[in-house]
């Protein structure tokens, strides 16, 4: 064995990968990795975009209440010239017939948030690996519900966080792991994003700029819209807050400890309707979901970190990422780095310049693969991973244990809202093992 490879496989050892399925070899039996998708709508027709793509992908079954979503699904598998998938629909139970299957390694839940809980928990009892989209659960104990059942069953759970797998992101966590920003002291991200036009659709056409939601809109609108009017809290901090713990370790050799949240007024939905629509009885209806949610949190080894949720104004889009050290920083919103000794004395470099040099290796070598899919070439990367992790039959590079600590986060901000911006105790779900486990995130050059 060769030094490095024994370096990597001593990292793997003791990075706490307690969790891997006991099973047959299933995926290597075929060579193929044979897959379900639970949801197939806009978001899971992004991931059997990338299973089309790929001669060790097989799509076996698909599921989906709406008939619209399987017709859509169905002309990409036949254009493709691929063996017609079997279909589950006809009710919201239909899932468990498909992660029922024997011929199924794993599956891909895209449904709305309020199903993905019971779903991966059905498809960790049935023996499959579970990549899910985010959010993991809507409570607290549901998360713990997630963490339970893949140390019980042995199934690894993915949240299929794409953002971790942004060039600009990797290229900055390059720099981290290269000690260019120096000891990391805050970090900021976040979702800054105007949604308004995906929480109202006319049902016709996904930005048509209308202001209705529910059963008669069109894919988010039919029940994103709903959490923003029952739900006060950060609805969506795992873009942010994902990239943020590969870069201080969250879970291997750090944690969160605790948190705290505040919320704006909510005014920027009903507003939205009115000028569209005045007079529009969604105009009226009292959004609790605040317009700008801020949440901060402490982490055991000292650092600070921000998330912000603002979906509700007219902003042009960014996850606003800021890595800052006791040697300089990056700050995604102007795009730039400062880096003491190296930048102009109080001036900005253009980030580009330094990502150029701090590429990460996984871009170098799968740049022609990644280009042309999803979000910049992410959707690529973080689906490989999943499918890679599977196939070899090893822990996924998001396992159960991340993929919860940047969920929970909804819960416990609304907490922290309802309660009076009290501060919150953040759960440790690795139960004591994040002291020493070890980040191997993103070091493998195979794509994982």
């Amino acid at each position: 064995m060769e030094r490095r490879d024994f370096i990597k496989n001593g990292a793997l050892a003791t990075a706490g990968m307690t969790i891997l399925p006991t099973g047959s070899l299933f995926a290597k039996d075929t060579g193929r990795v044979r897959l379900g998708y639970i949801g197939v709508g806009a978001r899971g027709m992004n991931h059997i975009k990338e299973g089309l793509l790929r001669d060790d992908v097989e799509i076996v079954a698909i599921c989906d209440t709406q008939e619209s979503s399987l017709k859509i699904c169905r002309a990409a598998i036949a254009k493709a010239g691929r063996t017609a998938a079997k279909e589950y629909t006809g009710s919201l139970d239909a899932y468990k017939a498909l992660a029922d299957r024997k011929d199924i390694d794993a599956i891909i839940i895209s449904t709305p948030w309020q199903f993905h809980h019971a779903q991966s928990i059905y498809a960790m009892n049935a023996g499959k690996y579970v990549g899910c989209e985010v959010i993991a659960g809507l409570t607290v104990d549901e998360h713990w519900d997630i963490v339970k059942t893949s140390e019980k069953t042995g199934m690894p759970y993915m949240t299929l966080e794409n953002v971790c797998y942004r060039r600009d992101v990797l290229a900055a966590l390059n720099m981290v792991r290269g000690n260019v920003f120096g000891e990391l002291v805050h970090l900021e991200g976040g979702y800054q994003h105007d949604l308004r036009e995906v929480l109202f659709n006319n049902g016709k056409q996904y930005y048509g700029g209308g202001v209705e939601f529910g059963p008669n809109a069109l894919s988010e609108a039919q029940w994103r819209t709903q959490f923003n009017i029952d739900v006060d809290g950060d609805l969506y901090p795992t873009h942010g807050v994902g990239p943020i713990m590969q870069c201080v370790d969250i879970n291997r050799g750090n944690r969160f400890t605790n948190l705290v949240s505040f919320s704006s007024k909510a005014l920027g939905l009903a507003d939205y309707v009115e000028k569209k629509s005045p007079g529009h009885p969604n105009a009226k209806i009292k959004y609790k979901n605040g317009d700008v949610t801020t949440t901060l949190l402490n982490c055991a080894n000292g650092e600070t970190v921000l998330l912000s949720h603002d979906t509700h104004l007219p902003r042009p889009y960014s996850l606003g990422f800021r890595i800052q050290g006791t040697n300089g920083l990056w700050m995604d919103v102007n795009k730039s780095v400062h880096i003491e000794g190296v930048s102009k004395p109080h001036s900005w470099d253009k980030a580009e310049e330094w990502f150029k040099k701090y590429d990460h290796p996984l871009w170098k070598k799968y740049e022609d693969k990644a280009m042309g899919a999803g979000h910049g070439g992410m959707d690529w990367f973080v689906f490989n991973a999943f499918i890679i992790a599977v196939k070899d039959k090893k822990q996924t590079p998001i396992d159960v244990y991340d993929s919860v600590t940047m969920s929970v986060i909804t819960p416990l901000s609304t907490k922290s809202l309802k309660e009076g911006n009290k501060p919150q105790a953040f759960p440790d779900f690795t139960k004591g093992k994040w002291a020493t486990r070890k980040n191997t995130f993103a070091l493998d050059d195979s794509g994982y």
